[in-house]
């Protein structure tokens, strides 16, 4: 056998090299994840709502600053036993110090109390933010949520993800795991399933299905009031054209037929809930509270105006009031 040439140790001396520098590289990185084998023990109920308020959220304020920006909130739900409904969210304000991110309980305590007052049989059941994978900034945050809620779920937006084939939203709990003999927190992934009420399937058909191109694609909701509306239409124009056609049989302008009378007739006749009292009480409800609802946007509407006169106003007042004062100073 022959010996190894020179070049050929070299190559090998220098694969070992390279393979001893890049292993205490991947050692070194902090992992938050709990090992594959371990399970998570809740189920997740997830409505759309809670995504596109999420969605929203990013996309707002990535609109006004300009860049990719983080977002904190809260997710708030129902839970019996192991399984968890996640129905609605809202925001949460947050302070950057460093690395570090501080949340504004007093500002989470004055959202709650609002909430409740609404939804009281929701309660605060973890928080949401963006990114693509739990962090270590992530974990600290979560400790702070903790006080709220002792075992509390993190749900994760990817809002760059680029695979269109499935949802990019994941959900994680957090355990307490020995690593290095340390008790450390870590996210276990946890499988979510989408629950949907009658009006959010409505919203999210209809979101889906908006589209700005050409063929102008509207939701299933948009097409069958289109269609109501053309037949509404169509039967008002009918309508017309018996009434007109019976207008001129009384005026002699046409020799009455029979047949079609008749026909006009029996349609009169099938409608005898116009003329019942029950129809004329809830009409006249339906047009009173129509009436009352566009009276109070009105009216809304004034007071809106009138105090943003009286702000304009005061802050005149207050100029011209400062500007006699600074002259009586000097002169």
């Amino acid at each position: 056998m022959s010996e190894p040439s020179f070049s050929e140790m070299e190559v090998e001396e220098s694969n070992v090299v390279s393979a001893m520098d890049t292993t205490p590289v991947t050692s070194n990185v902090k992992s938050v994840m709990a090992s594959s084998g371990t399970v998570g023990s809740v189920s997740i109920s997830l409505h759309p709502l809670v995504i596109m308020n999420v969605s929203e959220h990013w996309t707002r304020l990535r609109a006004q600053e300009g860049s990719d920006q983080l977002v904190y909130g809260a997710l708030i739900g129902k839970q019996k036993g192991r399984n968890i409904e996640i129905m609605n969210s809202f925001e949460l304000l947050f302070t950057s110090i460093g690395d570090d991110v501080v949340i504004d309980r007093d500002y989470y305590n004055t959202k709650e109390e609002q909430f409740k007052q609404v939804f009281s049989e929701m309660d605060f059941l973890g928080w949401y933010t963006t990114g693509d994978a739990p962090t270590d900034r992530d974990i600290r945050v979560h400790k702070q949520l903790c006080e709220i809620n002792e075992c509390p779920v993190l749900l994760k937006l990817d809002p760059r993800c680029k695979h269109t084939e499935q949802l990019s939203v994941a959900m994680y709990e957090s355990v307490i795991d020995l690593v290095n003999g340390e008790a450390t927190m870590l996210f276990v992934p946890l499988t979510y399933t989408l629950a949907t009420e009658e009006a959010e399937r409505i919203g999210v058909d209809h979101v889906a299905r908006m589209c700005t191109n050409d063929q102008a694609e509207s939701s299933l909701v948009a097409e069958h009031l289109t269609a109501q509306h053309s037949a509404i239409k169509m039967l008002n124009s009918r309508v017309k054209l018996v009434l007109r056609y019976v207008e001129a049989v009384q005026s002699g302008e046409l020799k009455g037929n029979h047949e079609v009378l008749r026909a006009a007739c029996s349609l009169g006749h099938r409608l005898p809930v116009l003329n019942s009292a029950n129809f004329r009480a809830d009409f006249y409800n339906q047009c009173n509270d129509f009436g009352l609802v566009t009276y109070l946007g009105i009216i809304t509407k004034g007071c809106n105006d009138i105090n943003q006169f009286t702000n304009k106003f005061n802050i005149l007042y207050d100029r011209q009031g400062m500007g006699r004062r600074l002259r009586s100073l000097f002169f």
